[in-house]
């Protein structure tokens, strides 16, 4: 990278503009120093700008920094910047400087604007404070400067939640001290510059006003409430509790002082797992968009209006519901007029429910269902643009309605599948259009899963991949593309994971001990409190699905069966392993460990005392539950199924709820080895069975001593 990052991009006889680079590195923070100090010993320079290039301000610091991954910055250095720069050579000079900010202006790079003078943004910038989210803090004296611009409240909420404001709502806070259209934005910042000046505006020093701070007391209180809610979010992170002391550390005594240890304590965050981790996950997230042989050809996504869903179920409705939330058309394609009534009727009914949560009105419940239609016949395909087919598991059925679609549908149309019982080749053989066929799978919960899979053949044209990824990306779905194979890559790894916390359940440990453990070490929920948001009907189906794909792994749970049979049926009805009230809270159900887990245990000849729940530690029942999720992972790998073991990552924590903080499962198995996981699923094998049989991916790498992550080169070359 070339030293010289902070370009002149134009001066006059009174101002200077500055543009900052896009990513704020430590050879940035140099350039722009030298610069700065160059500008201010010019006689004929009454003031500067900073601004950015291309409409951009400064998208934060590069993240490559954060974690250890380019060496260590130690805190002197980290000081320099903070304090020498930052403070005595911004925010101490002896000209006005102003920040005019167009797009973003995070983390280092809108820490650099609040030492500015004054800030003046476009209305659609976007401002804030993000660096918790990689698991450091603000080390450019943002922990300072934003309390005292904002008030404590709103600041606190803006870094915790690494929340982003436009440039409307920073007026407003203000964060920003004025607005201006985009293409007059140089020359209002310019002006302000000039009017500070003239002392026709004040000349403000951020990191010493004290107006917007709440009295003492107050603000005591709404720190110490801070750091109740950030252990009760986020009781395994240690950061949001350090970033909460350094900005309590300049309220009660020096800001100036509280900026060394601002930069002391990102000193040791940036050294952490839990920053490891989070920039782990950061960067797998990005790279997930990256398909070889595709990615390079710079497709363009055409659009994907009209959409239409063949076949019945819960499945089906529940896709209807999520598309016309987003404004696409979708056709509902039915066998006869029952069937179809009773599919809009459960589309009609998702989104009242949608109503009764709070997350949609009824003027958007009325527009939603005008986007929605009915047909018992291919008429109105003649302009749809992506087919999903959602029918039941019959090859025949599904190579006839693929059939159909050739004939009536246009060229451009991309047809799809829900299904994971058949290979696509042999779905698309009666067509001549195997460049268009694809799978979808949207998952166990379609609607509330921010995840979605593509799977394509070698035969699916790059176009329709990237078409579907856009698509995806629309719905608000990060997608992963997977090659072909029986079953849904995420669902394998969900179900394992569902079934592995009923296994257990079934021997004897305690249902809410199970939910309890995985709770506590930072599933988004139990399991047993997702198998109720599933709802028993739906989940039996697919883990049916699952166990007689593969029968010699999987276990065929006897609990669910005795649960149904008593009218349990999870949230839906008020019933599952949890009781739940009018409002959809969950409540412990006393019965469930006396009664139904007893009466299921007999069943399945597992004799289990209810009175006396088998003991195992928390540590031991996520090992027990989520090491067979890892198993189902790795065989994945092992079959050459992802492009990159980190996809898998992404896919655990936007599957099946994995804690970021933990880096996804794959690369947390790094954190004690092939070796360990290996043993563990050896001994639960021999005891439990072969649902716990460790794959031949885990035995090679346990043999080799090394992790289990691996970059699919295998893969790769197929796509």
């Amino acid at each position: 990278m070339p030293r010289k990052t902070a370009v002149e991009i134009g001066a006059d006889a009174t101002s200077f503009f500055l543009s900052l680079s896009c990513f704020v590195t430590f050879l940035v923070i140099l350039s722009l120093k030298e610069n700065i100090e160059g500008v201010l010993s010019r006689d004929d320079v009454k003031a500067i700008v900073i601004t950015g290039l291309n409409g951009k301000f400064s998208g934060g610091f590069d993240v490559t920094v954060f974690g250890g991954i380019q060496g260590k910055k130690t805190k002197k250095e980290l000081g320099f910047m903070s304090i020498q720069f930052v403070t005595d050579t911004l925010e101490a000079a002896k000209k006005p400087l102003v920040a005019a900010i167009d797009g973003p202006a995070f983390g280092g790079g809108l820490e650099i604007a609040l030492a500015c003078h004054a800030r003046i943004s476009t209305s659609s910038a976007q401002l804030g404070l993000t660096e918790l989210q990689y698991g450091i803090l603000p080390g450019l004296g943002g922990t300072q400067r934003l309390p005292r611009l904002v008030g404590l409240q709103k600041a606190l909420e803006m870094i915790l939640m690494s929340k982003r404001v436009n440039g409307k709502e920073a007026l407003r806070l203000s964060l920003v001290d004025a607005i201006s259209p985009a293409d007059k934005l140089l020359k209002v910042a310019r002006q302000w510059s000039l009017d500070i000046f003239e002392c026709r505006r004040p000349w403000v020093l951020s990191l010493y006003k004290t107006d917007k701070l709440e009295p003492m007391g107050e603000a005591k209180a709404i720190l110490n409430s801070a750091r109740i809610q950030a252990q009760r979010q986020n009781p395994n992170v240690m950061h949001p509790l350090v970033c909460i002391d350094v900005i309590e550390q300049g309220i009660v005594s020096d800001p100036r002082n509280a900026l060394w240890k601002e930069a002391e304590a990102l000193q040791e965050l940036r050294q952490s797992s839990t920053c490891r981790s989070l920039v782990h996950t950061f960067f797998s997230q990005r790279q997930i968009f990256k398909i070889p042989g595709i990615s390079l050809m710079n497709l363009q996504p055409r659009k994907i209006s009209k959409v239409a869903i063949i076949g019945g179920g819960l499945m089906s409705s529940e896709i209807a519901t999520m598309l016309i939330l987003r404004n696409y058309q979708v056709i509902l394609k039915e066998k006869n007029e029952k069937n179809l009534s009773e599919e809009i009727s459960r589309a009609k009914e998702n989104l009242q429910n949608q109503v009764k949560h709070g997350k949609a009105t009824q003027n958007d419940l009325e527009k939603a269902f005008s986007l929605l239609s009915g047909v018992l016949d291919y008429d109105n395909f003649k302009e749809v643009d992506l087919v999903i087919e959602t029918e039941t598991e019959s090859l025949s059925l599904k190579q006839e309605i693929f059939a159909e679609l050739e004939k009536w549908c246009p060229q451009h149309c991309i047809f799809t599948s829900n299904s994971s019982t058949f290979s696509l080749r042999s779905v698309g053989e009666r067509t001549k259009c195997q460049n268009r066929i694809a799978r979808v799978h949207f998952c166990l919960l379609p609607a509330g899963m921010p995840f979605m899979e593509i799977v394509r053949t070698e035969g699916t044209s790059p176009q329709v991949t990237v078409d579907l990824i856009d698509f995806g990306r629309k719905l608000r779905k990060t997608p992963i593309v997977v090659i072909d194979r029986k079953g849904c890559t995420v669902n394998d790894m969900f179900v394992t994971y569902l079934l592995a916390a009923i296994l257990l359940s079934e021997r004897g440990v305690e249902v809410y001990k199970i939910d309890q453990a995985l709770e506590s070490f930072g599933m988004q929920f139990g399991p047993f409190r997702i198998i109720d948001m599933i709802g028993f009907q739906a989940f039996v189906a697919i883990s049916k699905m699952f166990v007689e794909r593969i029968p010699d792994r999987s276990y065929k749970s006897i609990l669910l069966s005795v649960l149904q049979h008593h009218e349990r049926q999870g949230r839906c009805n008020g019933k599952g392993f949890y009781k739940y009230d009018n409002c959809g809270k969950a409540y412990p159900d006393p019965e469930l460990n006396n009664k139904y887990i007893k009466k299921a245990g007999n069943l399945s000849n597992v004799t289990v005392d209810a009175a006396k729940p088998t003991k195992l530690s928390d540590t031991e029942i996520v090992e027990m539950i989520l090491f067979p999720a890892l198993n189902e992972a790795c065989r994945i790998i092992f079959e050459g199924i992802v492009i990159r073991s980190s996809d898998l990552d992404v896919a655990s924590v936007l599957g099946i709820g994995f804690p970021t903080y933990r880096g996804g499962i794959i690369y947390w198995s790094n954190s004690f080895g092939s070796k360990y996981v290996h043993s563990r699923l050896e001994k639960w094998s021999e005891e439990y069975g072969d649902f716990f049989k460790p794959c031949d991916y885990i035995l090679q790498k346990s043999a080799e001593g090394i992790s289990l992550e691996k970059e699919t080169n295998e893969t790769k070359s197929k796509l």
